[in-house]
């Protein structure tokens, strides 16, 4: 019998994102039978999880749902007995994330969160502390999902799938993004005759480093429409966080797919790394950018009359986030069996890929989990490129795990948009020491 009151735990309350993650639960009330909601922090992101746990308040008062807020340091108590575990936290909070992209751009390399050495440090500095999460869940609350959105999901939801036995999920807002974006353009064609719920879309690749293979509609495949859409510059599909960009017409032609935003430091890289350090020489950083854009955020969740989510947040990308994590959180719940797209093994769906690797695939959610749905035989080029990413990621989660030198090496050698040479070493250096107190599987090398 499925249970009728249930206790959802978010760890990292403090993010600025959590009101579309309160906005997405409370939508869903009505399906999602919560009375206790606990909200998880460290003392570093206190006082932003203090504004947040206010704005928490006023939302649930607005609608009248009766779910009991719960603020603590205590991540031991929020686990007890968890039903759902969101995990959304940042490792070195966004001053790390500033320190690795500097450090990238210094070694003249693409500076990202999730994407090249900064991806590397991030899962590095993120991997350790979600291991030790599932840890406690195994003692605590063994039967709980946990739904992962911290960054890199990809790799930090196939660390979690290897070395423990939690429940997990990854998801990110990419593909949800993708998906309404291909529909805004159809409806565009469509008119008053298009309906949103005849879309089918499908997905495959790795977290941050996906494609949209098929679009059908009404029986009809539509992503060669998209495909001349975006090579006519009619470009919808990047998140609202990413500056509009025109891809190299060949990356569409020759794969007969669309590729998600990020795909453009693997396909545009010199000149992505053009445009990052202009930014840097002038509002800053990506990172120093969202710095600002949370200032103000959190400025906007002060107000004591504020009740609901604010429009300001899609500046931080997290437009459609609650609607992708809080339906991911139904449908398991319900055993709903609708199609989503999320991180979980592969088990067989990509060709080519590992079984017990994590992919971003199309997958049907029931009440035991993602069934990945299969994909069909992706082109040569995807295919090689996809794997060699996963190699990456294979080897940044034993480097995060192990805290082994050569295999942080051998993992960062293999990444497309990472110098190699001497620079290599110097980076990665620099960057272990830079987050000596965020890694200390690798403190052996600070002595």
């Amino acid at each position: 019998m499925k249970k009728t009151a249930l206790k959802v735990t978010v760890i990292g309350a403090g993010s600025s994102y959590t009101p579309e993650l309160i906005e997405g639960l409370l939508q869903r009330k009505n399906t999602l039978p919560i009375n206790e909601l606990w909200l998880v922090d460290i003392e570093e992101g206190w006082e932003k999880a203090t504004i947040i746990a206010g704005l928490t308040e006023r939302m649930i008062a607005k609608i009248g749902a009766n779910i009991k807020v719960t603020l603590t340091q205590n991540r031991q108590a929020a686990l007890a007995g968890a039903d759902f575990v969101c995990s959304q936290f940042r490792a070195g909070g966004l001053e790390s994330r500033i320190r690795d992209e500097q450090i990238s751009l210094k070694y003249k390399m693409i500076g990202q969160e999730t994407n090249g050495l900064g991806g590397f440090a991030n899962a590095c500095r993120t991997i350790p502390v979600a291991l030790e999460i599932c840890r406690e869940m195994e003692a605590l609350c063994p039967d709980a999902w946990l739904l992962n959105f911290t960054n890199p999901s990809g790799m930090v939801t196939e660390a979690i799938l290897k070395h423990t036995k939690i429940n997990a999920v990854g998801l990110c807002n990419v593909p949800a993004h993708m998906e309404k974006s291909a529909a805004s353009l159809l409806r565009e064609t469509q008119g008053e005759a298009f309906d949103e719920q005849k879309l089918l879309t499908r997905f495959a690749g790795l977290n941050h480093m996906v494609w949209m293979y098929s679009a059908q509609l009404n029986g009809e495949e539509k992503v060669p429409f998209i495909i001349k859409q975006l090579m006519a510059g009619n470009d919808t599909m990047s998140p609202r966080n990413i500056p509009a960009f025109q891809w190299p017409d060949y990356v569409l032609r020759n794969s007969g797919m669309i590729p998600c935003a990020y795909l453009r430091y693997y396909y545009m890289t010199q000149n992505m790394y053009e445009l990052e350090m202009k930014e840097a020489q002038g509002e800053g950083c990506r990172g120093e950018v969202v710095k600002a854009v949370e200032a103000q955020l959190f400025e906007l969740y002060r107000d004591p009359n504020l009740a609901e989510k604010p429009k300001q947040l899609e500046l931080r990308g997290g437009q459609y986030y609650s609607e992708a994590a809080c339906e991911l959180m139904n449908a398991i719940y319900n055993d709903s069996r609708v199609v989503m797209h999320v991180n979980t093994r592969n088990y067989g769906a990509i060709q080519g890929l590992p079984d017990d690797c994590a992919v971003e695939v199309s997958s049907m959610i029931t009440s035991a989990g993602p069934i990945p749905l299969s994909v069909p035989a992706l082109p040569e080029q995807v295919l090689r490129l996809i794997q060699l990413m996963k190699s990456f990621e294979t080897l940044t989660v034993k480097a995060a795990v192990e805290g082994n030198y050569d295999t942080a090496l051998d993992a960062l050698a293999l990444n497309p948009i990472v110098t190699t040479g001497d620079v290599l070493e110097q980076a990665l250096l620099e960057t272990i020491q830079q987050n000596r107190a965020f890694m200390q599987q690798f403190a052996h090398l600070n002595q």
